[in-house]
This record gives structure tokens, C-alpha cells and sequence, in this order.
């Protein structure tokens, strides 16, 4: 099967908005394999994960919350560097941005190219694109973990380590046992790979699970309000990871081309994960990183506008 638009050019269709409670003054914002944003309501204000794409997205969200509370938004975190996840962010006017040192150098080195990358990909994630202000930058910054009270209520923000960016982090909620994952963590939608550090994200995976989660938001997908849903998403999203890198390593110690490696990858992971939202759209993006790293690119190659292109074009039938 190949995807005759590019990317995701051709998926204009709105998606079906949830808002479900996975704890006390726990939610999530889901929205059918669109990116998700996550809320965390303490005694004397909340936190938002993951900002949306623009302004006018992020509205959507803080719409939703104040359904729930009058609370302020006091606090935005960004999971990682994404436009997707963080180009929203003006839209909480007055809310301190927070994300991992390493997010922000990622943004510095690469933040601009990747808007541009996402938004061409993804048009109907971008609406009133126009509205966005520019890059978004963390007001605060940390390295390893930083913890935040909403009144009362601790959370613990965590660089667990690589996985879906270099930068991921999670807020994990003590007192719910909550975790909010970004999308180191996906149910039923595939993995985006295409930045990804894919022989670490396993282990990741396995600090996350550590903490025995009793409800995980992802970072598509719904949201997973029992544990023994967490254990089956944090399976899968291991398995897609593993595949992919799998069928790229043995590619490549198989003097095999980009091309065929795009062929074997399709062999050992499309009857699993096709159906899951996105597939097609990462799949180009997702062998070439792998390719990359089994060859012994560590860092992945910075996307730009034009190279999605090219990769897609060089990766079809």
C-alpha cells in the first residue's frame, strides 16, 4: 500500500475531541490520533502538557478546562520539541513554560526547519497558523528532574531518557499514580520515529514502567485509565520500536539499500501497525531514521520542508 497524497496533505477530516478524567483532577485531551494535551488541576492552579500546534488549537483545550475548573493556568510544559506539541503555547497567557535543556537546545538548533517540516506535512494541525507568534521558548529549563507544586500537589517532571526526541520528559503525579508520557508512549497510533533515538527508547520505556503506572496519558491515542491497559501500550509501543529499528539493523548488515530497507520494514510491520493512526505518514520518515541510525548516524538528520519531500518521493512503490 502506498499513500497518494503526501504525508498527512489529504487527512482534512476533523477528529472527534474527548476530555476524560484518568484521576482526581486528572485529564486528558484526546482527539482520535491527534496530538494530546494533558491537565493536571492542583489546589491553587493547573498545568497543561504539551501546548497544541497554534494558538487557536491550544484554545480549544483551554476551553476545556474551563469546563472542569476556574483554576489559572500557571504552568505549560512541552514534552519535547515538536511544532506540534509547542507552537501553541501563547495562547496561556502569563503560564510559564517548562521543558528539559536539552528540548531547548533542540529548538535552537532545529526548531525553525522542523515548523516548517510539520506544518507542510500536517496542515490541519496548523489552523490560524498564522497566529503563532514565533519559536517557542521554555522559561524554565532542567536537565535531569524538576519538581513543580500546584499548591498541595507535587509533580515530578523527569528526563528518563531518549526515546521519541532526545528531550522527551514525563510528569508523573505522586498522589493519582498518573503519568502523562508525551509520545514516548503511544496506543493504537504509530510511533513518529523520524528524530527518534531508537536503541535507547526500550530502556526508556522500561524507567516508565518502573513507576507501575495506574493510568497514562499518551501522546496520541486514548487516554489509558487502568493498568493493565499501560502495561498493553507500553508493549506496543516497545514492539513498534523494536520492529522498526530490527528490520533496518538487518538491512543495513545486509548491504541492503534505503529502498529495500523501506520494503523489509513493510514486511515485518504493516500487518501489526498498519491500521494504527499515522502509519503511512511516518512510515518514509521513520525507515529513514532507522536506516540512519543501524548505519551509525547517531543524530538525526535535521528535516526540512524540502527533504520531506524527497524522502517521500524516494520511498514510494
Amino acid at each position: 500500500m502506498t499513500s497518494k497524497s503526501f504525508a498527512s496533505t489529504g487527512d482534512m477530516a476533523e477528529k472527534k475531541v474527548s476530555f476524560s478524567e484518568i484521576g482526581p483532577g486528572l485529564f486528558a485531551y484526546t482527539a482520535e490520533g491527534d496530538p494530546n494535551s494533558g491537565i493536571i488541576v492542583g489546589d491553587d492552579c493547573c498545568m497543561v502538557i504539551d501546548a497544541q500546534a497554534t494558538p487557536a488549537m491550544a484554545g480549544r483545550v483551554i476551553s476545556r478546562v474551563r469546563e472542569v475548573t476556574d483554576k489559572p493556568i500557571r504552568y505549560v510544559v512541552l514534552s519535547h520539541y515538536h511544532a506540534v506539541r509547542v507552537l501553541g503555547a501563547s495562547a496561556y497567557e502569563g503560564a510559564s513554560v517548562v521543558a528539559s535543556g536539552e528540548t531547548r537546545r533542540l529548538i535552537e538548533e532545529r526548531g525553525a526547519q522542523d515548523w516548517d517540516s510539520e506544518y507542510g506535512r500536517f496542515p490541519r494541525l496548523f489552523q490560524d497558523a498564522e497566529s503563532i507568534p514565533g519559536l517557542t521558548w521554555p522559561t524554565f529549563a532542567f536537565e535531569e528532574e524538576m519538581t513543580v507544586w500546584l499548591g498541595k500537589r507535587e509533580v515530578n517532571l523527569m528526563h528518563l531518557g531518549a526515546g521519541h526526541t532526545s528531550g522527551d520528559i514525563v510528569a508523573w503525579v505522586p498522589d493519582a499514580g498518573a503519568m502523562f508520557t508525551g509520545d514516548l508512549v503511544e496506543y493504537h497510533s504509530a510511533c513518529y520515529c523520524g528524530d527518534a533515538q531508537l536503541r535507547d527508547w526500550p530502556q526508556t520505556l522500561d524507567a516508565i514502567r518502573a513507576f507501575s503506572p495506574k493510568a497514562i496519558v499518551p501522546g496520541r491515542g486514548d487516554a489509558l485509565a487502568d493498568p493493565q491497559t499501560v502495561k498493553l501500550a507500553l508493549a506496543m509501543t516497545r514492539d513498534f520500536v523494536q520492529s522498526l529499528y530490527g528490520a533496518a539493523e538487518m538491512s543495513v548488515a545486509k548491504g541492503l539499500s534505503l529502498k529495500e530497507c523501506m520494503a523489509a520494514t513493510r514486511a515485518a510491520m504493516d500487518a501489526k501497525f498498519g491500521d494504527f493512526a499515522i502509519y503511512e505518514h511516518c512510515l518514509p520518515f521513520n525507515v529513514a531514521r532507522a536506516f540512519d541510525e543501524a548505519s551509525g548516524v547517531d543524530d538525526p538528520v535535521i528535516w526540512t520542508a524540502e527533504r520531506d519531500r524527497e524522502m517521500w518521493a524516494a520511498l514510494q512503490g
